[in-house]
């Protein structure tokens, strides 16, 4: 077992005392620093269960307090234990508090991404004559119902019919960022969609499937609606538990990638089989080129508006001519419930769009990931925060590069207590037992405190990576006391590490007791 000792330090501690976080006689002698190296007991018992060396994890916990020095409020931190937390570590989706946090403090919580359409015709007895652009800024979150809003303002001029194609200028990204590339080889997994100043409902097909309620066969619907779309329903039902529903499922797409004309029909075929006891779960695919979900998304958004075309759109990339005129500058929803989506429930390309959005807000267009680095990098040391071992690849933590310290990341927690989207930041994190990633953990654990008054709570942000577990936030305690906590595991059995963080924040939500120095 690695044991860090500081080097002010005169006397030999012994395994046992750093495994279970207890003083021996010999503690009075050691600098204030090494106190604060240990791993709560509950912990590190865990770890040794689940084959996790101490060498493999990380962990930074600051008390956060708030002090009024001649009228004004300011926030100071102690520190509650820091094993290893120096340590560069990979910190998976936990990354997206740094991409968060500096787009909240940058752009504003109601920032609004922009797409706007242009055309190069004209609109005559309700029929636009011409083509019809899209210009995207990169709206992260430009779903159905958003698209929706568009075919109403698109109507308010006016138009009924659409007489000539669909034109999407994606000139926003540098085309370098809109390539396909996995860490895992998984293209078609949701978590992989690369980034598009045109992405549409993440281009991600979702079919939701459950046993009817009314015979014995499976209902499977899907969004987002897609002109010219099929599904054929081959799959049986079996008796089993939904614990493992998807593994028997085949799915088929026809003509594969959908290449085919616009007019012509897309299928994609179930197969095999589904759980009885399945009482509804969503099968989630990207099937699809960019080009080919937003041409089709469009046309079935503007027909189930009531709109017509002339002829069915091809859908070309292309760029808006100087000489096109505006017709709608639409905005989608603000940052600050963006913000709320990225953290709550670890939206990948939502993360890397916030970053890119940051390049193209303050750097200019082609945006790209160096210059989103730059822009969260120049921000940090504004904030006077200097994090040399921070490695930015993407800023959704989707990245074997990525790396940072929890020292350092909650450095940044503590920051963000000071700046006037502190709440917001705050609220954007999962709540344990409730929400987001952190809705089924610590359920059990924190039903002891229903009786309190002021509830304990923890918001935390997730993380995981097939070698990696991390959990980085504020639990708020029992007595009330503020912690900002940030915990890396980074090894082959770290997908074992969830009971060992969630001792950590049980600890926490304790008040984490500091070991006991001898008198």
């Amino acid at each position: 077992m690695k044991v860090l000792f500081h080097p002010l330090a005169k006397v030999l501690y012994t395994s046992a005392f750093l495994l279970v976080g207890e003083f021996t006689q010999a503690a009075d002698l050691a600098s204030p620093e090494i106190i604060h190296q240990y791993i709560p007991k509950a912990v590190a018992f865990s770890l040794e269960k689940n084959q996790i060396p101490q060498d493999a994890i990380s962990i930074s916990v600051f008390e956060i307090s708030q002090i009024r020095h001649e009228g004004i409020a300011k926030n100071i931190s102690k520190t509650i234990l820091n094993w290893r937390s120096t340590q560069a570590m990979n910190p998976a989706s936990t990354m997206k508090l740094v991409t968060t946090l500096t787009g909240l403090d940058v752009l504003g919580p109601q920032y609004r991404w922009r797409t706007k359409l242009y055309t190069d015709g004209s609109i005559y007895q309700g029929v636009l004559k011409g083509n019809l652009y899209l210009q995207g800024s990169g709206d992260p979150k430009l779903i159905p119902e958003e698209l929706a809003r568009m075919m109403k303002d698109l109507q308010r001029l006016g138009i009924q019919k659409i007489d000539g194609n669909l034109v999407f200028d994606r000139s926003a990204y540098a085309p370098t960022v809109m390539e396909q590339v996995s860490i895992d080889g998984e293209a078609l997994r949701a978590y992989n969609v690369t980034p598009d100043p045109l992405l549409y409902a993440f281009r991600t097909l979702s079919f939701q499937m459950g046993k009817s309620r009314t015979a014995d066969f499976i209902d499977i619907s899907y969004t987002p609606a897609l002109s010219n779309f099929k599904i054929s329903n081959e799959m049986q039902l079996i008796d089993r538990s939904c614990d493992t529903w998807k593994k028997d499922i085949r799915f088929e797409i026809s003509p594969e990638n959908g290449v085919t004309s616009f007019d012509q029909s897309i299928g994609v075929k179930f197969s095999g089989v589904f759980p009885s006891e399945c009482k509804g779960v969503a099968y989630n695919v990207v099937a699809l080129d960019a080009n080919t979900f937003l041409t089709r998304g469009f046309i079935a958004a503007w027909e189930l508006a009531g709109g017509t075309w002339a002829q069915t759109p091809t859908g070309n990339n292309g760029i808006v001519p100087i000489t096109a005129r505006p017709l709608i500058q639409f905005e989608g929803i603000n940052l600050a419930d963006d913000v709320q989506d990225i953290n709550k429930y670890s939206n990948n390309v939502m993360a890397r769009q916030l970053m890119l959005t940051l390049a193209l807000e303050k750097m200019g267009k082609p945006a790209t990931t160096e210059n989103g680095e730059l822009v969260i990098q120049s921000w940090l040391k504004k904030m006077g925060l200097q994090f040399p071992e921070l490695i930015i690849e993407n800023g959704s933590g989707l990245s074997r590069k990525e790396a940072i310290s929890a020292q350092h990341m909650n450095e940044l927690l503590i920051t963000a207590r000071r700046l006037s989207v502190a709440e917001t930041f705050y609220s954007s994190l999962p709540l344990a037992g409730t929400d987001g990633t952190m809705r089924n953990r610590l359920m059990t654990q924190l039903q002891k405190f229903l009786h309190l008054k002021k509830k304990p709570e923890a918001r935390i942000k997730t993380g995981s990576l097939s070698d990696v577990r991390a959990i980085s936030g504020y639990v708020v305690s029992k007595s009330g006391k503020m912690y900002a906590v940030t915990s890396f595991i980074n090894h082959p059995n770290a997908w074992k590490g969830l009971e060992a963080h969630d001792q950590l924040l049980v600890w926490l939500l304790e008040d984490g007791p500091e070991p006991k120095q001898a008198r």
